[in-house]
């Protein structure tokens, strides 16, 4: 009796289930366009939108990039092809004439970032069949977008070609904006100018502050870009792209402060003990006694001879920098040392450098007894010219974005976010922390998987507010944090 009682229990049961469908059904909303046109999409901008991780571009980082995930959104909702320039293997690096010229990518091995094992076999000299839809080039700075001969593979050796386009230009003499304005885009993403500031700021400041120089051919690839050389090029890209009444997408710029290059090392890493930090202030004297002439003889402020003193302290303390922004005593036998602060910001490779002693001589110690050079270390002046120049970029950026009514990305304050409270999304909280923020992959500039996933997220929802369009967002837990040493 009880038995059968189970069985009209699960009968009605069953009964009520299939009379309730119509109230458990959950019914998606359809993708829709919107008023965009995805039918022809072109992604231009440098190696953020090529997917480089990890210090390399390689096959399954370019599967991840913001922008192929961004096509795939695209494809329910219009979308067409899209073609990327894809690597020939998952260890990175490149070859020219069968030279490697460009390293492997990088993995974690339980205790630090380490190259992976194998030989690049991508050949920048067997040029890719074009066009492609993504055109990100890593390295590309904004005015090397209308650059012809960008891509001509007989410059690579020289520098004045990017191994990376010469491998998909459709030609030498082409330029990335010519070969995305050829397909004719109903639809593009840029993101672009990271790199117009980047390379002075991962080589400590070691380029030039370009302000002022309107003629880029005479720019290193370590110069901050003159902020009206950069108007005029990012007005003339859109201009361009958007001539034939294409829609879009474009994208600010963050602060180099808030990437895990600049955050990881401190700048006060030296443990000292007080017999060892008297020994090195007794190496420092004769410095100290300098300073104290000059500000007695009014070659310096008594406030710049304190802040250019040497004093170690038992315990924690601050490397020693060289500081080309001091004034300069070089004429009295004074070089320009002082202690870092918080306010300067060592770069990552700095990590494995500070406390190395110089051909083994224990009293000859990098950012202790030797000041570190100035390319391990970004100043808070160097801090001050990068920030000028990026907002400058920002205010074109975001001012064309208006006047072409183009959806804007503000990574600026993603970034921001990331380094401070972090986040969250999918039930996941990503921050810039190193190694296991989950946003930043291992070479501290370049996102994780998952970071861009964030990244694709975060355009896509600007296309949806600009153009009311319905398209879904990633799941962010189908994307890992790093990279494993091995991938298929």
């Amino acid at each position: 009796m009880i038995k059968n009682f189970k069985w009209l229990l699960l009968v009605s049961l069953t009964f009520i289930a299939c009379n309730n469908d119509d109230d458990n059904t959950v019914v998606e909303e359809p993708v829709s366009p919107g008023s965009a046109n995805f039918t022809k999409y072109v992604a231009l901008g440098d190696s953020f939108a090529a997917g480089y991780s990890d210090g390399a571009l390689f096959r399954k980082g370019q599967e991840g990039s913001y922008v192929n995930i961004l096509s795939q959104q695209f494809a329910e909702a219009g979308g067409g092809e899209f073609k990327t320039p894809f690597t020939s293997d998952n260890v990175g690096g490149l070859l020219l004439g069968g030279t490697q010229i460009a390293t492997a990518r990088l993995y974690f091995n339980g205790s630090g970032p380490v190259t992976v094992s194998g030989t690049p076999t991508t050949e920048v000299s067997t040029v890719l069949s074009g066009p492609f839809n993504n055109l990100g080039v890593p390295g590309a700075k904004s005015y090397h977008l209308v650059a012809p001969g960008y891509g001509n593979v007989a410059g690579v050796a020289s520098g004045a070609a990017n191994p990376y386009f010469a491998r998909f230009a459709t030609a030498s003499g082409t330029t990335v904006l010519a070969d995305a304005l050829v397909q004719a885009p109903t639809f593009f993403s840029l993101w672009i100018g990271g790199n117009d500031v980047l390379g002075y700021a991962t080589s400590g400041g070691s380029g030039v502050n370009q302000t002022g120089n309107l003629d880029p051919s005479t720019y290193t690839s370590n110069d901050i870009t003159d902020p009206n050389v950069f108007a005029s090029v990012y007005s003339g890209i859109v201009t361009n792209l958007t001539a034939n009444g294409a829609k879009g997408v474009v994208a600010n710029l963050p602060y180099v402060s808030t990437l895990p290059y600049f955050t990881t090392v401190p700048y006060n890493p030296v443990p000292l003990t007080a017999g060892v930090a008297a020994q090195l202030n007794a190496g420092y004297a004769a410095y100290n006694g300098g300073l104290l002439y000059a500000a007695a003889n009014g070659l310096i402020s008594s406030e710049e001879a304190t802040k250019r003193t040497i004093n170690f302290v038992a315990g924690s303390n601050a490397v020693v920098i060289a500081d080309s922004y001091l004034t300069n005593l070089s004429g009295y036998g004074i070089p320009s040392y002082r202690h870092a602060t918080a306010e300067d910001l060592m770069v990552l490779p700095s990590m494995s450098f500070i406390g190395t002693a110089i051909g083994g001589d224990p009293t000859k110690v990098n950012g202790v007894s030797v000041p570190l050079a100035d390319k391990w270390v970004l100043s808070k002046d160097e801090i001050a010219e990068v920030k000028i120049a990026t907002d400058a970029y920002n205010v074109t950026i975001k001012a064309v974005a208006d006047a072409k009514g183009l959806a804007f990305v503000d990574t600026k304050a993603i970034m921001a976010q990331l380094s401070t409270t972090g986040v969250v999304s999918n039930s996941f909280t990503l921050k810039s922390t190193y190694v296991t923020g989950g946003a930043f992959s291992l070479d501290g500039v370049h996102p994780s998987p998952r970071g861009y996933a964030l990244i694709a997220n975060a355009f896509t929802a600007a296309i949806n507010e600009k153009y009311t369009s319905t398209l879904k967002k990633v799941d962010l837990g189908l994307y890992q944090i790093l990279y494993p040493a091995i991938l298929p």
